[in-house]
């Protein structure tokens, strides 16, 4: 299976639409002639659309230079991952490599035909002095078959797609067509062709605004999760950790506006999000201790570096890794997954249990502030240095992305107040983080000591850096308690008294 990403945009011209001269633009010194291709796509999706709605497009398509299975996940007009895997003339079902792939914006549903687009291509490449390819101008005759409702429509679109080229080449081919005439469009062909039966399903109960505030955020937590759940099966750093943060985005949301749904419904929901962060946490924690250890390591000069220190450490977390990839796999396909999805989505797509107001909510938002600043006081002047301190800044730093989170839910409606306290107590949570990533890594540094001392190895190294990083620990602190005051000061939360 290929994974290529896709940078492309697309145009929409009258039937007189001409192609204009794309010389000059970006660097291109060329127009091939063009090459006629005829492509037809059958596109598959489960019976509430559920692909098309996450974002994803699966389709077995034949003609053109990369027949096969393609499985395409983010937007139109915007960057797209695109999978592709071979297919045999007999084959009608997806291939099980991309069915893990979609299997979470499937919600584990069988997937079927949904729409038949074929297309009429007239491809120009776009070359530079050296002949290189830089981008491919496609324009489409397509005729689309909506195969459930038997919709029918016919158009005309034109795609400019990179390969060696850059933005600022998009830039200046997009100028170029729209002084022809052509319209920039961000819909798919897929999402065309089930136009109709995408505006049916995508009806939401009205709610009040406030309560509406909240789901919203919810909403684009759950469609994080779906949209980084391919790249995080195979490992990519960015996905998990994305992935990560929208299950705390969630958890912390669902608890700072528990009210607004029935406790055993929330209380659950969390609890199955708890889960599926610790496997993701478990892949992304083995990822940054690798990478932190490493730095760490080569930023020592040589002759303090006694021993194969970075090669132990490497071999470690790799195995680390590896494991915890593989535990994540497990729990992507197990049936608890796509069902803990459907919960998620029956909560934020549904009417909430009580009417609220905006006052409701800065409430609460005051709330999960005021408990993460008395969790630092306390830690900052109650505790004396050791692993009790340690654990109360830990417990600090949680409280803060908590409330965080809750003062995300008003930023759209509040604007540049909402945006300087976020700015501020982002800081606060990063300094806090530093710390907690100290404490987290002498105990990892002790532990690899007595690995090697066990074997026989030289300890100098590791307890030279774990005394570095207490060092850092102590420098991070007065870092804290001045993030705490700016974060903490009356104007920048004045806004929450209304």
């Amino acid at each position: 299976m290929a994974a290529v990403v896709e940078r492309e945009r697309k145009y929409a011209g009258d039937d007189g639409f001409r192609l204009p001269d794309l010389t000059g633009c970006g660097g291109v010194a060329s127009m091939s002639d063009a090459t006629a291709y005829d492509l037809d796509a059958v596109y598959h999706d489960t019976a509430d659309l559920r692909l098309a709605r996450s974002g994803y497009a699966l389709r077995r398509r034949t003609g053109g230079h990369d027949a096969g299975w393609h499985l395409k996940v983010g937007a139109a007009g915007g960057p797209r991952t695109e999978y592709q895997f071979p297919a045999g003339p007999d084959d009608v079902e997806p291939p099980a490599e991309l069915v893990g792939l979609y299997r979470a914006a499937a919600r584990g549903a069988p997937v079927a035909p949904a729409a038949r687009v074929t297309t009429r291509r007239r491809e120009h490449r776009l070359l530079d002095e050296q002949g290189r390819v830089l981008a491919e101008v496609a324009q489409d005759a397509v005729e689309s078959h909506d195969l459930v409702s038997d919709e029918r429509q016919t158009w005309h679109e034109i795609e400019v797609e990179l390969v060696d080229g850059d933005d600022p080449l998009l830039d200046a081919v997009q100028e170029r067509l729209r002084a022809a005439g052509a319209r920039p469009v961000s819909v798919s062909k897929s999402h065309r062709a089930l136009g109709g039966r995408l505006a049916a399903v995508a009806d939401r109960p009205r709610t009040d605004p406030a309560a509406a505030a909240v789901l919203d955020h919810l909403r684009a937590q759950r469609d994080a999760l779906i949209a980084n759940h391919p790249a995080a099966r195979h490992g990519d750093e960015d996905a998990v950790h994305d992935m990560r943060v929208a299950i705390r985005r969630l958890r912390a949301t669902l608890r700072t506006f528990r009210g607004l749904w029935g406790r055993p419904e929330s209380g659950e929901l969390r609890a199955e999000l708890r889960w599926l962060g610790a496997q993701l946490g478990a892949v992304r924690d083995a990822q940054v201790m690798a990478a932190r250890l490493e730095t760490a390591v080569h930023a020592e000069p040589p002759e303090l570096v006694l021993g194969p220190v970075a090669a132990r450490i490497a071999q470690r977390f790799a195995a680390d890794a590896a494991t915890a990839l593989d535990g994540l796999g497990r729990a992507f396909d197990s049936d608890r997954y796509p069902e803990l999805l459907s919960r998620l989505d029956r909560l934020v797509e549904g009417r909430p249990a009580r009417t609220v107001t905006r006052r409701w909510v800065n409430r609460r938002v005051r709330r999960a502030l005021t408990r993460a600043d008395h969790r630092l006081d306390s830690a900052l002047l109650a505790c004396e240095q050791g692993p009790e301190r340690d654990a109360a800044l830990h417990e600090a730093r949680k409280a803060y992305k908590a409330a965080r989170y809750a003062v995300e839910v008003r930023e759209p409606a509040v604007g540049k107040p909402a945006a300087t306290l976020l700015s501020r107590l982002k800081d606060l949570q990063n300094r806090l983080g530093a710390y907690q990533d100290s404490v987290m890594t002498r105990e990892v540094l002790r532990r690899e000591a007595l690995r090697a001392y066990a074997d026989g190895g030289n300890t100098f190294t590791y307890g030279l850096l774990h005394a570095r990083q207490a060092a850092a620990a102590d420098r991070e602190l007065p870092a804290v308690a001045a993030a705490r005051e700016r974060a903490g000061r009356r104007k920048v939360r004045r806004w929450l008294k209304g």
